[in-house]
């Protein structure tokens, strides 16, 4: 975990180059004003929240009262410090799979309910992106709208068709990654390719239960519900950090151009996407070239990108960092048998 925390620093080096380039001082930040900065890293813990609640929710569903909400919240905000540290923003459902798994449910059990979070998320983010490209596609964005669309299409794409085909068929560890497992490690590769190749079976198989259920599907429904709301926050919070700065936008605008840098800085470059969720809001915004760092001078003040970053990135990943510390990686002595 001490390399996630070695890792923030490196994600200051594009915040640094873009202020530089573009002549950004700190008063220029600090000129937005306390109430919008607030304002936004409230937005930002409403959307975590939201985050949190539905997992608790959908893991309460499938386990009963097994913890408290206060904490299975605190759990899944927590794992988001995973995906604020690496690129392409995954990671967090490895946290609430492990919490789960010491809290004695089956890796199984835990791994779908952490599926069912996930897949989720990423269908809301997914459609919100997408929508987000074909508006920026009919505004003559073509490179941006390019990127945006090609990223979310992908990604919502493979996670719906491995979420649904698992409930059609049974995943296994391709045979090429088999073969060289068991070369390379012997009877420990043997045997951790028949662990897995169990623990996917189980998984599958849960699936298959599940899906067709109207329990399940109303589950989905109501986290897929929660994962819009979750997100739509999370676009809101560039609107208040704008006003600071006297840029106007509305609701639906600033949504729809969070969820397109989003979508830009789920490209596995950088960590926390750092670098690329700035310019790709920018570069929504003015139907910029994504590539073209001076295409975007006497645009969108930088000021305002900059300060809603800090709001939705630094100061939460704090508060993530706290709460996975606290609550995720905390011992527990009488796991529940589940």
């Amino acid at each position: 975990m001490n390399w996630r925390l070695a890792a923030i620093p490196a994600t200051l080096i594009p915040i640094l180059i873009i202020a530089i380039q573009f002549d950004i001082k700190l008063e220029d930040v600090l000129a937005i004003g306390i109430f919008p900065f607030v304002g936004a890293i409230v937005a930002m813990m409403i959307k975590l929240g939201l985050q949190g609640i539905k997992f608790a929710y959908i893991t309460r569903k499938y386990l009963g009262n097994f913890d408290s909400i206060l904490k299975l919240t605190g759990v899944r905000v927590g794992s988001e410090f995973i995906k604020f540290t690496t690129p392409m923003f995954i990671g967090a459902e490895f946290i609430v799979i492990y919490y789960l798994h010491k809290k004695g449910v089956k890796p199984s059990k835990s791994t779908w309910i952490a599926i069912m979070d996930i897949v989720t998320e990423v269908f809301a983010a997914g459609l919100l992106s997408i929508i987000a490209g074909i508006i920026a596609l009919l505004n003559g964005a073509y490179v941006v709208a390019a990127v945006v669309l090609g990223t979310s299409i992908v990604v919502t794409s493979l996670w719906m068709v491995l979420f649904f085909l698992s409930s059609k068929r049974t995943f296994q560890v391709p045979q090429v990654l088999g073969k060289l497992a068991k070369r390379f490690a012997k009877e420990k590769g043997v045997k951790y390719i028949e662990q897995t190749n169990s623990w996917m079976e189980e998984v599958c198989t849960m699936s298959r239960e599940n899906l067709k259920t109207s329990e399940s599907k109303k589950v989905f429904t109501i986290s897929f519900l929660f994962s819009l709301a979750s997100w739509s926050f999370y676009g809101i919070s560039f609107m208040i950090i704008a006003m600071g700065t006297g840029y106007v936008i509305n609701a639906f605008d600033s949504i729809m151009a969070v969820m397109g840098a989003n979508a830009i800085g789920n490209l596995p470059i950088t960590i926390g996407g750092s670098g690329l969720a700035e310019f790709g809001i920018v570069a929504y915004l003015n139907n910029l070239n994504p590539f073209d760092f001076d295409a975007s001078q006497g645009g969108l003040a930088w000021d305002a990108v900059i300060g809603w970053r800090i709001a939705t990135y630094y100061v939460p990943i704090v508060i993530t960092w706290l709460l996975l510390v606290k609550l995720a990686l905390s011992r527990i002595s009488k796991p529940q048998a589940t």
